[in-house]
């Protein structure tokens, strides 16, 4: 087929702004929306092409997740509803940063290596969040496929995590579910509906939780998925879209960082809540208590209380499966502690900072339980964890411990979102686990206590004069750095720091624990110092925190 004429007339109404460069990074390409028109084209062809590859559906997210409004952003996803791969991310940037006329040989180029049929049909799925931009740039996306004659199917307004879900059971032919958002959430309340009736005697105060919308698209489908809850969960939703500004003051990236609740939200001392972010892919709990302190419970905290719950379902139905914890240099070192030493959940695993080194990191076990402390994770189950799960149900030697502990794992394996981490979903397992150890939201604040920390920034002329080793612990260049941190956090207690250059803008981000804050804030400031003397800082010296 000749693809130059309609690729180059299609092309042309969505031209590149001459010298705009972008890269294609963990999060797709994310700017301003107003230069993003042509990467939207780019990516609908590059969807097509990845999808003659694969033999099999892929798709595209418009979103910026917890951007500003007025930014936007796209993202590949691959036929199992994972992240694109490497290679075809490095395509990705070429394609993108390609000057108009240099369009086709560099299309030309990705199909010639990856030796593309392109007679192969094609299919994408195409997802928007509520940005004002969202609309004409989705409308770019099906432009770039139908150019390459491949078929699209417009999802429309839908979070990231349920596009992932739409792509894997649209490649598993049903089997990982039905490819609608009915279906989705058809399958997810129907979990969490079996995983509750296992917690007794509830009250509406207990099923009651308010949660923080950011404005954006997970508030939508949180309203459209309630009376599949049938009362089960009683959410009192804010920050819906009807008013406010999109991750403005609010979402889960907002409350993490600002240590404090979203305006919008009117709680009660002590009651539950929950924050997603704007394309609801993160979450984090927080309650405030009756003397006005803020609690946050980040994705540390529920990676603990998950992988909790499930080794002791483990242990009732006497499954040996390899359970692990997978974390970042970030989790709270007394996360790490509990899990190790009071809970033996073991291994708990550090790698890279980056949800697909976790994702990937996750896989190698039975059961993989990751979170970000931003609060974006989910939990993996391998194919042999589920059949032994499903066998166990199926055996009729079992005792009735052991038989509501299978049904209690076969639904929390439904209740979860394995493509990706859903806000949704973590929110509905986060439900039912407290539910069903009638726990309160204090109660499991309490399970352990965060050390204070501190995170800061250092400019540089150059971060790739950092190099790390060990999961980003230890910095290996430049020499003499990590001798002085080894050494500045001999002067502290529980303490620890690493450094780490940014993926996106010349700076090394420094992180440090103690025992108490200002000792967390006094060893921030010793590193950030080390780091400015030894691997070029620019600007002024870093300062004491006030």
């Amino acid at each position: 087929m000749d693809i130059c004429c309609e690729v180059s007339k299609q092309s042309s109404l969505h031209p590149k702004p001459e010298g705009l460069v972008l890269q294609y990074g963990t999060a797709g390409f994310r700017t301003k929306a107003k230069h993003l028109d042509h990467i939207m084209f780019r990516m609908g062809l590059l969807a097509t092409l990845r999808s003659k590859q694969t033999k099999a559906t892929i798709g595209v997210m418009v979103t910026a997740s917890h951007n500003p409004e007025e930014d936007n952003g796209v993202k590949l996803i691959d036929p199992m509803g994972e992240m694109l791969k490497p290679l075809w991310e490095s395509y990705a940037t070429q394609l993108a940063n390609a000057e108009q006329g240099d369009l086709l040989p560099t299309l030309k180029d990705v199909i010639n290596k990856e030796a593309i049929d392109m007679n192969q049909e094609a299919n994408v799925f195409v997802g928007k969040d509520t940005r004002s931009s969202s609309a004409i740039l989705s409308q770019a996306v099906l432009d770039g496929v139908s150019a390459l004659s491949g078929h699209s199917k417009d999802y429309g307004l839908v979070t990231t995590p349920q596009l992932h879900y739409m792509v894997c059971c649209q490649n598993t032919q049903g089997k990982y579910g039905e490819a609608t958002v009915e279906g989705y959430y058809r399958k997810l309340s129907k979990a969490f509906i079996q995983l509750t009736k296992n917690a007794s005697n509830r009250t509406d105060d207990q099923k009651h939780l308010c949660v923080d919308g950011a404005n954006g698209i997970g508030a939508l489908k949180v309203r459209e998925m309630e009376s599949h809850l049938q009362r089960e969960l009683q959410i009192s939703l804010f920050n819906d879209g009807s008013k406010g500004k999109l991750n403005h003051q609010c979402g889960a990236d907002f409350v993490k960082v600002q240590q404090k609740p979203p305006t919008g939200i009117k709680v009660s001392p002590g009651e539950r809540c929950c924050s997603f972010d704007g394309d609801a892919d993160r979450i984090v709990y927080y309650f405030t208590d009756s003397d006005g302190t803020f609690h946050l419970l980040d994705g540390d905290k529920m990676a603990t209380l998950i992988s909790t719950f499930l080794k002791e379902l483990l242990t009732q139905v006497g499954l040996d499966l390899k359970i692990a914890v997978v974390q970042t240099a970030y989790a709270n070192g007394s996360s790490t502690h509990y899990l190790e030493d009071t809970m033996k959940v073991l291994p708990v695993r550090c790698t890279k900072t980056g949800v697909k080194h976790l994702h990937h990191a996750a896989q190698e076990f039975d059961i993989g339980v990751y979170f970000e402390a931003n609060g974006h994770g989910t939990v993996l189950f391998s194919q042999a964890a589920e059949e032994k799960i499903q066998q166990l149900l199926e055996d009729s030697n079992i005792n009735d411990k052991q038989k509501r502990a299978a049904l209690l794992l076969q639904n929390t394996v439904n209740i979860i979102n394995q493509t990706v981490g859903d806000a949704i979903s973590d929110m509905l397992l986060i439900e039912a686990i407290l539910a069903i150890k009638g726990m309160t939201v204090q109660q499991w604040d309490a399970i352990y206590r965060d050390l204070p920390n501190r995170q800061l920034k250092v400019k540089v002329s150059d971060r790739r004069v950092i190099d790390t080793t060990d999961a980003e612990r230890r910095a290996v260049s430049p020499a003499g750095l990590q001798e002085a941190i080894d050494s500045t956090v001999k002067k502290y207690t529980q303490a620890r720091s690493f450094v780490r250059p940014s993926g996106t803008e010349d700076v090394v981000r420094v992180y440090t624990e103690a025992d108490t804050q200002e000792n967390a804030d006094a060893l921030a400031h010793e590193v950030s110092l080390a780091v400015f003397k030894l691997a070029g800082g620019v600007g002024d010296e870093p300062k004491p925190m006030k």
